[in-house]
């Protein structure tokens, strides 16, 4: 089933809210595949949430146990800070910095050509 039907009894905001959560989710997913296949039992997610901010998000079972790290990069004019998992913000280092732009770049890429499907399958 298509996201049409899913989204017209929605008032025009809830239907804007609803696409915009579902191309996100879409994004985190092509970004979470970035860097190879995601392992089995896996659930990893990259995505940029704003113009500023960028997040990765990994979970995963670990001897019955669930766990989960998040690291958001906030880039700012004096450089990137990240944030993991409740920890003090850190500058991130130079070669951080040039993992994250090259993720960046790929991510943006894929996403792109992901959309231009879409368009063309519509």
């Amino acid at each position: 089933m298509g996201l049409l039907p899913k989204i017209l009894p929605l008032s025009r905001e809830e239907r804007q809210a609803k696409i915009e959560r579902e191309l996100l989710a879409a994004e985190a997913q092509i970004g979470g595949e970035l860097f190879g296949p995601v392992p089995r039992g896996h659930f990893r997610q990259f995505f940029c949430l704003d113009e500023h901010t960028w997040v990765w998000h990994e979970e995963w079972i670990d001897n019955g146990k669930k766990q989960a790290v998040t690291t958001r990069y906030n880039v700012r004019p004096s450089g990137v800070l990240k944030i993991q998992d409740g920890k003090p913000y850190q500058q991130i280092t130079v070669d951080e910095y040039r993992n994250l732009l090259k993720a960046a770049e790929i991510y943006e890429k894929r996403v792109e050509a992901n959309y231009q499907r879409l368009l063309q399958a519509a």
